[in-house]
This record gives structure tokens, C-alpha cells and sequence, in this order.
């Protein structure tokens, strides 16, 4: 099954989190099959997701994969739709 997750990266203390397309059975960390995205919790400009590819997310959503709860919310909280 593939997931919709985040990958964590950054410095000691300074998170910034890839949206990633990725195997359920790999670790957080792991080989991923395509960035989707970036969040950053602590950007400065209020700009928390970069690079968001909404149609590559809806690709994989009508290829079986599915979002985890916490990329959910957080599409949601930022008010980006994807297409059906």
C-alpha cells in the first residue's frame, strides 16, 4: 500500500518535513517514490508549505494511495483542494 506521509529532514531542533509518496512497509525516513511537497512548521513569512504538487497528490489519491491524517489536516488547514 502506498502512503501519503511526511519524511522528517532539517537541523537538531529546526524541523522542515517532505510530503512524500511512499511505501507503508518503509521507515519514516526511507526511499520514497516521489517528493510531493515540503512543510515548514517554523517558516518565518507564514509561508508553511513550498513546492506542493496538488496534481501529482491527486495521482497517486486515484492510484489506491492514501493521505495520513496529519497531511489531512494539514492540506485542509491551508485550504488546498484537490481535484476529484
Amino acid at each position: 500500500m502506498i502512503k501519503i506521509r511526511m519524511a522528517r529532514g532539517g537541523r537538531k531542533k529546526n524541523p522542515v518535513y517532505t510530503i512524500v509518496a511512499i511505501d507503508a512497509r518503509s521507515p519514516r525516513d526511507g526511499r520514497f517514490l516521489e517528493k510531493l511537497g515540503q512543510y515548514d512548521p517554523k517558516a518565518a513569512d507564514g509561508s508553511e508549505l513550498k513546492n506542493l504538487k496538488p496534481e501529482s497528490i491527486t495521482k497517486w489519491i486515484s492510484n489506491g494511495a492514501q493521505m495520513t491524517d496529519t497531511v489531512r489536516a494539514l492540506l485542509k488547514r491551508n485550504k488546498i483542494t484537490l481535484a476529484s
